[in-house]
């Protein structure tokens, strides 16, 4: 389960480095290639609660080995692909099948381990996994694309991902589907779920660009806010919903997956940043740039390790809480380097700050987001968990990012701008989290399976 996460977790993030490859190879500006990244997160963020929805109605290992499937063969297409067109095509198909596994995945581990330090070990060692991919995903895309181009960044994880295929039918056990009489997936539900940030994402991005024609931004969103509306509507007359209305009864797990919307946000924003700095105001190569964030991936290890026992001691809002300050921290520290115009060493303290505010701040909130769940809807509180994490620093790119480096709405420095946007949304996130209840008393422990 954990490598499946590492390698989709590397997915996130593999291209950012390697986009300016990608789009000399393609002879696509930059405004057109931010859709190689975006795309991903946005589907797969949106498709999440579908993946969820699909593991509970049809089996938990059956909907893993399909999304593991597709998402082999989308990064096998991705890296083959012919035309620029394709490529985003793929990288569409890929958030699609990271859709479908990531949930069956996780709720495969949350059922196996009892609420207690069993499962937050188990979480632990989740998140710790997914955290190392996102950032060695700039690490191994700096050493490709210099030493085996672009396309090997999608092509390398496709015979691990056979690996994964092979270990899930043999370790895996089966679980019964629902009846055929039984519920159905909510795809009016799913679609508006994806139209939705998809259309925010292009309103946003389309309003700082100089040469969009005026009406794009604003019916983009005009649209993104019907698609919203659409979706809450669908799910309170659906017989069967995508997200069941009794979800948002449970005060701990609404709040703990709106923080980590805004929480994931500054994050994602910040490894952006970095990238830039490096790229664009030192100079520094794509091979440069990936060995520069070893630091960051290093230091996450060390705190990923230190987590759980905290997490069993201090609780988990107060790991959230401390999380947040230190990814606030980071934002306040990367400004600083960009208003001394300093060097790659100087964003050393940075990327420390950002990868304990990882290890703390995701860690607790996920442990927050599957408290209390059971059989029923282990598969739906997973779903909503990975779709705040990806929707949330897919959005949190589009506006702190796509409104700070926009030069037509503003003349400031494009890192104070956005650093100072994600420093709002993290203090927005703090109050959240800190008026966070405390996890329900949990349910009947679950037998471990197998």
């Amino acid at each position: 389960m954990s490598m499946l996460q590492f390698f989709i977790a590397v997915d996130v993030t593999v291209v950012n480095i390697a986009l300016p490859s990608i789009g000399t190879g393609f002879g696509v500006d930059g405004h057109t290639l931010t859709w190689v990244v975006v795309g991903y997160t946005v589907t797969g963020g949106g498709m999440l609660m579908l993946g969820g929805r699909l593991g509970d109605l049809l089996g938990r290992r059956r909907v893993l080995l399909l999304g593991t499937g597709l998402f082999g063969a989308a990064s096998l297409l991705a890296g083959l692909a012919p035309t620029f067109a394709l490529l985003v095509v793929a990288r569409l198909l890929q958030g699609a099948g990271e859709a479908v596994a990531l949930p069956a995945a996780m709720a495969t581990i949350v059922l196996m381990f009892p609420e207690g330090p069993r499962r937050t070990r188990a979480l632990s060692v989740w998140a710790a996994v997914a955290s190392c991919g996102l950032v060695l995903g700039f690490v191994v895309s700096g050493i490709i694309t210099a030493r085996l181009g672009w396309r090997w960044v999608f092509l390398v994880s496709v015979p691990f991902l056979l690996v994964v295929l092979l270990a899930a039918v043999f370790l895996v056990e089966g679980d019964r589907p629902v009846a055929g009489d039984g519920p159905s997936p909510d795809l009016p539900g799913a679609l508006l779920l994806t139209a939705c940030p998809l259309l925010f994402v292009l309103g946003v991005v389309e309003a700082g660009e100089p040469a969009s024609p005026a009406w794009v931004a604003p019916v983009a969103l005009a649209g993104a806010a019907a698609a919203g509306a659409g979706f809450l509507r669908v799910e309170a007359r659906s017989r069967d919903p995508l997200l069941p209305l009794r979800f948002f009864a449970d005060r701990t797990r609404v709040t703990a997956n709106l923080t980590t919307m805004l929480l994931s946000g500054g994050l994602s924003t910040s490894f952006l940043l970095f990238t830039y700095y490096l790229q664009d105001r030192l100079g520094v190569g794509p091979l440069g740039s990936g060995l520069t964030m070893l630091p960051l991936a290093v230091s996450l290890l060390v705190f990923s390790a230190l987590v759980p026992r905290l997490l069993d001691r201090w609780g988990a809002r107060a790991c959230v809480l401390a999380g947040i300050g230190f990814t606030a921290a980071a934002m306040a520290a990367i400004a600083l380097v960009s208003a001394l115009e300093a060097g790659a060493a100087a964003l050393v303290p940075a990327m420390l700050l950002i990868s304990a505010g990882m290890a703390f701040g995701i860690v607790g909130l996920q442990y927050l987001a599957v408290s209390g769940v059971t059989e029923d809807d282990a598969g739906i509180a997973s779903g909503v968990q990975r779709a705040a994490d990806q929707l949330g620093g897919a959005t949190g790119v589009a506006v702190c990012v796509g409104l700070g480096f926009a030069p037509a709405l503003h003349s400031l420095d494009p890192f104070l701008v956005t650093t100072v946007l994600a420093t709002l949304g993290l203090a927005v996130g703090a109050a959240v989290a800190w008026r966070m209840p405390a996890p329900a008393a949990p349910a009947t422990a679950q037998t471990p399976a197998g």
